[in-house]
C-alpha cells in the first residue's frame, strides 16, 4: 500500500497560507498536518483555533491536527469545530488518555495518540483498539527542521509488531525529519503515514516531492 503523506503546514509560508493550502489541495497529499504548540508542553508557540479555521476554510484535504499542548481535553471540541478530521493528543500530556480518546470519538472524528522520542511504545498497550493513529515523534517536538532520530526505526518496528499481535488497525505515523532517504526505511519498518514539513515546503517543487514520497515502493 502506498505511503500516505501529511505535509506539515507549520513549515509553510504563513504570509501566503491560502496559496500554500491550495497548492496542497492540488497535490497527492493525503492530509494537511496541523501542529498546535502552546509554549508549555513544548518550548514553542505555533498557532491556534483561528488559524486552523482559516486553513480548513480553503482545505480540500482532511486536517490531521496534532495537539502538542497541556490539558488537550479542554480544547478537543474547539479544534473539532475548527475543522479537524483527526485529533492526536500526547500520551505524556493526557493522564486520562482513554477518556480523551472516547471524547474525540464522540465527536465523530478519528482519535490519535502522539508519543515523544523517549516514550516507549508499550505505554499504548492498553489502548491499542481505541486509537485510529499513533504519531511517533522522530524529533523532539517543538521546532521544525530537526535531525531525524535513528531510534525511530526500532520503535516503528516494535509498534508494528504490537499492532499485528493485537490485531489492531491504527495507522502508524512518523513526524519529524522525514526525507526521501529515510522514508523507504520507515515504510519497510511498518509506517503508514509520513509527516513532512521543511522537506516539502523548502523544495522548489513541493508537489513533486510529495509525488516522490507517495511513489516509494
Amino acid at each position: 500500500m502506498a505511503l500516505q503523506i501529511a505535509p506539515s503546514i507549520l513549515a509553510a509560508d504563513f504570509a501566503n497560507i491560502q496559496k500554500e493550502v491550495e497548492m496542497l489541495n492540488q497535490s497527492q497529499a493525503d492530509y494537511i498536518h496541523v501542529d498546535i504548540m502552546d509554549g508549555v508542553f513544548v518550548p514553542n508557540l505555533s498557532f491556534g483555533i483561528p488559524v486552523t479555521q482559516a486553513i480548513h476554510k480553503h482545505a480540500k484535504k482532511p486536517l490531521d491536527v496534532h495537539l502538542m499542548i497541556v490539558e488537550p481535553e479542554k480544547y478537543v471540541e474547539a479544534f473539532f469545530k475548527a475543522g479537524a478530521a483527526i485529533i492526536s493528543v500526547h500520551a505524556e500530556a493526557s493522564p486520562h488518555l482513554h477518556r480523551t480518546l472516547q471524547q474525540i470519538h464522540s465527536l465523530g472524528i478519528k482519535a490519535g495518540v502522539a508519543i515523544n522520542p523517549h516514550t516507549p511504545v508499550s505505554i499504548l498497550e492498553n489502548v491499542l483498539h481505541d486509537i485510529d493513529l499513533v504519531c511517533l515523534m522522530s524529533v523532539n517536538p517543538g521546532f521544525g527542521g530537526q535531525k531525524f532520530i535513528e531510534q525511530t526505526y526500532h520503535k516503528t518496528k516494535q509498534l508494528h509488531a504490537m499492532r499485528t499481535h493485537a490485531k489492531a488497525s491504527f495507522l502508524i505515523e512518523i513526524d519529524g525529519g522525514v526525507n526521501i532517504e529515510n522514508a523507504p526505511k520507515l515504510k519497510a519498518a511498518g509506517a503508514d503515514v509520513l509527516v513532512a514539513g521543511n522537506f516539502v515546503f523548502s523544495a522548489t517543487n513541493p508537489q513533486e516531492v510529495i509525488r516522490q514520497l507517495k511513489a516509494i515502493p
